[in-house]
C-alpha cells in the first residue's frame, strides 16, 4: 500500500538453519547476537528452538527477558559497558559477561558482585577488514594481570571468549585461538579459578560448507584441549548464519534521471561504452540510513533483482542506485546493469536479514519497512512434531504450500 518498502521473513529458514547447526556443530550451543536482527519473529522462533542470546545493551536484554528466556541463557557481550546497564544485568540475574581490560574489570566489580567473566582474548588475524580484532580482546600476557586484579577484587572468571570474523579466509586462526584459550585455562588454575566455558564467537556466514570447514578444523582441537570429561561448555555466537538468508527486502523506485557515463564509473576505470546509450540513476525508498546501514562500513553482499518481467534480449543499461535522503553517502549500488526501469517499479534484495533489522535510525524520520513473516507448512509441521511450535506465532505470518520452492521474487509476490 503506497508502494512502501517491506521485508518478507521466512521463519522456516531459521528452523532449517538450526537443524543444520545441530547436525554439524553439536554439542556447541548457539547464543544468537540480538543486535544482528532483533525483530520479534526471529527472537521468538529462536527462543522456542532453545537457542541462547548474546546481548549488547539493556534494551536487548529486556527484549529477550520479555520472551521468558532464563538469565542462564543470556550473556552480556558488550566490550564497553555502561555502569547503569551492568547494574541492570545484576538486578535481572544476568551474570555472564565479557571483559578484556582492567578498567572494565573494576567497573564490573563495583556494579555486579555476582558477575562471571569470560576473558575476551584477541585473535591473530589482523588482515584487512579485521580491525575489530585489534580493538577488542586482550593478549595472553595481559590475561595474567587481569586474573591478578580479579583475585584482588573477588570477581569470578569462568571462561574465555574469542571471535574470528566470517571474512577471515585462514581457518588456522581458529587453531591459534583455541590453543591460546587452553593456555588461559591453564593459567587460571594457578589462580584457583574454576573455568567451565569457552565462547568461540561468531563469524559463521550461513553457508553449510563454511560451517563444515570450521567444524573440521576446530573439532579435533576441542576434543584434545576441551574434552567432554573436562566439564567445559563450548558455545558460539552465530548471528548472520541464522538470519541473513531468511529475509528479503522489496524497495520501490521513487525517482529516476539520466546521467553522464563518466560520472558513474569508478575512478581509474576506462570508458568502453557507446555514447548514445543512456545511463540511469535510480532513487529508491530505502537507503543507508535505513535497511542498508551496513553499506556504510562494508560491501553490500546482495545484488538487486528486478521484479517486473522483461525479455531475455532486452537491453541492459549502466545504472546506479541511491537512497531517498539525497545525501552523498546514501549510495547503495555504485554501478550495475539493469533493464530500463520506471518510477514505481520494484527491486528485490535477498540476504537482507543480518545487520539491517536492529535498532532503528532516527535520520529524516526514517521508519523501518513493515515485515511480513511466512513459513511453509512442512517447516511448521516439523516444529510441531518436535514439540517446539508456538501458537502465538500464528498471528504473525502466513503459510505457503510446502511443495513451492520460493525464490526472492516469489516471496515478494506472495506477500504482495
Amino acid at each position: 500500500t503506497g508502494k512502501k518498502a517491506f521485508y518478507v521473513g521466512d521463519l522456516g529458514k531459521l528452523v532449517r538453519n538450526n537443524m543444520q547447526w545441530q547436525n554439524v556443530m553439536a554439542p556447541i550451543k548457539p547464543f544468537y547476537p540480538v543486535k544482528c536482527n532483533s525483530t520479534p519473529g526471529v527472537l521468538e522462533i529462536l527462543g522456542t528452538l532453545g537457542v541462547g542470546f548474546a546481548c549488547s545493551s539493556k534494551s536487548e536484554m529486556a527484549l529477550v527477558q520479555d520472551l521468558g528466556i532464563s538469565p542462564e541463557n543470556i550473556i552480556y557481550t558488550n566490550p564497553c559497558k555502561q555502569a547503569s546497564q551492568i547494574k541492570y544485568a545484576a538486578k535481572a540475574g544476568i551474570n555472564i559477561m565479557t571483559c578484556d581490560n582492567d578498567i572494565e574489570l573494576k567497573k564490573i566489580s563495583r556494579n555486579h558482585p555476582n558477575a562471571k567473566l569470560l576473558l575476551h582474548i584477541a585473535t591473530e588475524d589482523i588482515t584487512a577488514g579485521e580491525e575489530m580484532n585489534m580493538k577488542f580482546g586482550t593478549t595472553l600476557k595481559n590475561c595474567r594481570h587481569l586474573m591478578e586484579c580479579a583475585k584482588e577484587l573477588g570477581v569470578q572468571i569462568v571462561g574465555v571468549k574469542f571471535h574470528v570474523s566470517g571474512s577471515c579466509k585462514d581457518l588456522q586462526t581458529y587453531i591459534h585461538a583455541i590453543s591460546d584459550a587452553r593456555c588461559v585455562f591453564d593459567m587460571a588454575e594457578e589462580f584457583g579459578f574454576k573455568m567451565n566455558m569457552l565462547d568461540i564467537g561468531g563469524g559463521f556466514t550461513g553457508s553449510e560448507l563454511q560451517l563444515e570447514e570450521v567444524n573440521h578444523v576446530i573439532r579435533p582441537l576441542l576434543d584434545v584441549y576441551f574434552p567432554k570429561e573436562s566439564g567445559v561448555n563450548v558455545i558460539a555466537e552465530p548471528g548472520c548464519y541464522y538470519v541473513s538468508s531468511a529475509f528479503t527486502l522489496a524497495v520501490n523506485v521513487i525517482a529516476k534521471k539520466t546521467v553522464e557515463y563518466d560520472k558513474l564509473l569508478p575512478s581509474g576505470v576506462e570508458q568502453t561504452r557507446n555514447d548514445d546509450e543512456p545511463v540511469f540513476t535510480y532513487y529508491i525508498n530505502d537507503g543507508v540510513y535505513g535497511s542498508f546501514a551496513s553499506k556504510l562500513s562494508e560491501k553490500l553482499n546482495t545484488i538487486p533483482e528486478v521484479h517486473k518481467k522483461y525479455k531475455e534480449d532486452e537491453p541492459l543499461f549502466a545504472s546506479s542506485l541511491w537512497g531517498p535522503s539525497c545525501d552523498e553517502l546514501d549510495q547503495i549500488v555504485e554501478n550495475c546493469l539493469l533493464p530500463e526501469l520506471s518510477v514505481g517499479d520494484w527491486l528485490i534484495f535477498g540476504n537482507m536479514g543480518s545487520g539491517t533489522l536492529g535498532e532503528q535510525s532516527t535520520f529524516n524520520d526514517y521508519q523501518r519497512p513493515l515485515i511480513y513473516y511466512m513459513m511453509s507448512f512442512s517447516d511448521w509441521d516439523e516444529m510441531q512434531d518436535a514439540g517446539i511450535a508456538s501458537d502465538t506465532l500464528m498471528k504473525n505470518f502466513f503459510f505457503v504450500p510446502s511443495c513451492i520452492q520460493l525464490s526472492p521474487e516469489e516471496r515478494f509476490s506472495t506477500a504482495a
